[in-house]
């Protein structure tokens, strides 16, 4: 990975909670805005881009090829093509590797990537018993054959499938991702203290990250249509507390379970876009990078441990760069859940999980806590499934100019059974 490949520039979406209804904006809309914005304050036009790439794991059914939809509606023209990537919850992050490999192809430049997802807007879905019996009833043709029809149809038949439920269920193991969160818990004895403890603090340091302006260079704000204005991640509860979250009961296991909403990622809308470039674009169009991707890795591992995707996709990285978790000065890891986050910092640590799972001779031991998500994540707020690894990328790269940090790692679990990481240099270290 010699090619630099640069990351000019970066905006985001705030990122707005489902509130049991769709939200005000869908994915294209999202998208849209936040990258026009972002494009607008650029020294080059749109239709200098090589290429748009768009993570959505959610597209709506009048969004296929939500990339090339963003990318026309955006103002870059037809001749820019525009595509779509999906790897669940790392599709924004897939989005930055794609661009990665086609900069140092030499097929493209300069690459707008991202990722977005309006989970508010998951479909309801027909149950297989309300289709074949509507498919009966539209082969009816006689009088006499719908009236039997009729007699046939049940009020069952009206249940709606919920789309969101069916996404988040990992098909191979049957379990919904927040069963593998209690998988972890019950492997790395995670009480359901320290889950809430994990959720409070992230909710505070969102809250204090928020006073200190610490998104204010990254966020878009958003307008509905109503003349509303969307500056802030909404999910935040700054009245959360310890009390107030023990309350709550477990979601996925009721009976045995620890895993709630409050400890748990929000399901969230929102969208996030960075501008990469190679070295010749960077000095042909006068572009000033924030820092530069240094290098990504991608794993897999057991559906049903689907939490643990940081360690198995990060530690491969530190191994080629001879670093140790705290040679690297700030870590992101998507808040999937606060016992996914836990039970990674504890297999980091675990000689014998390091030994068995990735077959190392030590463990490289667990990121101290300053390091890690020191501005909160995704349990205050929100989790966009295929904006969040574009997401984490862009803070970081902010986090580490605004501290004046070498180096950083977003790493990602994805549902399926998977990890993704990438390495990130400040501007300083990149080219220093």
């Amino acid at each position: 990975m010699s090619d630099s490949v640069y990351i000019v520039d970066g905006a985001r979406t705030p990122f707005l909670k489902a509130k049991n209804a769709p939200g005000p904006f869908a994915a294209a809309d999202l998208a849209t805005a936040a990258g026009s914005a972002l494009l607008a304050r650029q020294r080059f036009a749109p239709d200098q881009l090589d290429e748009v790439i768009l993570g959505c794991a959610s597209p709506s059914p009048d969004e296929v090829n939500i990339g090339r939809v963003v990318a026309l509606r955006m103002g870059c023209g037809q001749k820019v093509p525009g595509w779509t990537v999906m790897r669940n919850c790392a599709s924004g992050m897939q989005a930055l590797d794609s661009a990665i490999a086609n900069i140092r192809a030499g097929r493209s430049q300069l690459v707008l990537a991202g990722g977005v997802d309006a989970l508010s807007r998951a479909p309801l879905l027909f149950s297989d018993a309300m289709v074949r019996w509507l498919s009966g009833w539209y082969a009816a043709k006689t009088a006499g054959h719908k009236l039997a029809a009729l007699r046939r149809f049940r009020l069952g038949h009206l249940a709606p499938v919920i789309g969101i439920m069916k996404g988040l269920t990992d098909p191979i193991v049957g379990q919904m991702m927040g069963q593998t969160a209690e998988n972890l818990a019950h492997r790395f004895g995670i009480s359901r203290v320290e889950m809430d403890e994990y959720a409070l603090a992230s909710h505070r340091r969102v809250a204090a990250a928020q006073d200190a302006g610490h998104f204010d260079a990254e966020i878009v704000p958003l307008i509905d249509r109503d003349g509303t204005v969307y500056r802030h991640d909404d999910g935040l509860r700054r009245d959360a507390s310890l009390e107030g979250l023990a309350k709550l009961k477990p979601f996925f296991d009721k009976r045995y379970g620890r895993v709630t909403a409050g400890n748990s990622s929000q399901i969230t809308d929102g969208a996030a876009w960075l501008v990469l470039a190679s070295e010749e674009a960077v000095e042909r169009h006068g572009l000033e990078p924030l820092g530069r991707i240094a290098d990504s890795q991608w794993a897999g591992l057991d559906p049903a441990q689907m939490g643990l995707g940081p360690v198995h996709a990060a530690v491969p990285l530190l191994q080629r760069h001879g670093l140790t978790p705290n040679d690297v000065d700030a870590w992101e890891i998507n808040e999937a859940f606060a016992a996914q986050v836990i039970a990674c910092q504890r297999a980091f640590a675990d000689a014998d999980w390091c030994r068995a799972e990735l077959g190392l001779a030590d463990a490289p031991g667990a990121i101290a806590g300053e390091r890690l998500n020191a501005d909160g994540g995704a349990v205050a707020q929100g989790h966009p499934v295929g904006a969040s690894g574009a997401r984490i990328v862009l803070h970081l790269l902010q986090r580490l100019r605004r501290t004046g940090g070498r180096r950083g790692i977003a790493a990602i679990c994805i549902g399926g059974g998977l990890g993704g990481a990438m390495l990130v240099e400040s501007i300083a270290g990149a080219r220093g």
